[in-house]
C-alpha cells in the first residue's frame, strides 16, 4: 500500500490518526486521572477498557508515536479545558502552524499516576 497524502486541509480524528500519512499531529493530552474519571463518568467503556485508556495516557503512547513518525507534532493539555476551549485551541493550532514543541507532557512524575498504574486493575 503506497504512501497517500492527505488532501490540504484534512483533519483526520483518531486514536490511530497518527500513523496515517499526515503532514502534522495534534495529541489532545489528559491528565490519566482525569482521564479515567471522564470516562467513568459518561459510562464509556469497560473497566478493562478504561486502564488502558489510562496507561496509554500515563505512558505517553500516542504522543510517542507520532514523535517517531517524523512529522510535526502538537500537544494540548485537555485535563483543565471544556469542549469548545480544546476546539479553540486546536484551531488556532491549525492557523498559525507554530513551531511544534518537543516538550512532553509527564504524567510519570506525578506520584498518584504512578501509584495507581501499580495498582491491581480492578
Amino acid at each position: 500500500m503506497g504512501r497517500h497524502p492527505s488532501p490540504p486541509g484534512t483533519v483526520l480524528v483518531g486514536h490511530l490518526a497518527h500513523l496515517l500519512p499526515v503532514s502534522g499531529v495534534i495529541v489532545l493530552r489528559c491528565h490519566p486521572l482525569t482521564l479515567e474519571r471522564r470516562l467513568r463518568r459518561a459510562r464509556r467503556g469497560s473497566a478493562r477498557d478504561r486502564r488502558m485508556n489510562y496507561v496509554a495516557e500515563a505512558i505517553d503512547l500516542v504522543a510517542r508515536e507520532a514523535t517517531e513518525r517524523k512529522v510535526p507534532v502538537w500537544q494540548i493539555d485537555t485535563s483543565r479545558s471544556g469542549v469548545a476551549a480544546v476546539a479553540r485551541a486546536v484551531e488556532r493550532l491549525l492557523r498559525t502552524r507554530p513551531e511544534p514543541t518537543d516538550r512532553s507532557v509527564d504524567w510519570l512524575s506525578d506520584p498518584r499516576v504512578t501509584a495507581h498504574l501499580l495498582d491491581r486493575p480492578r
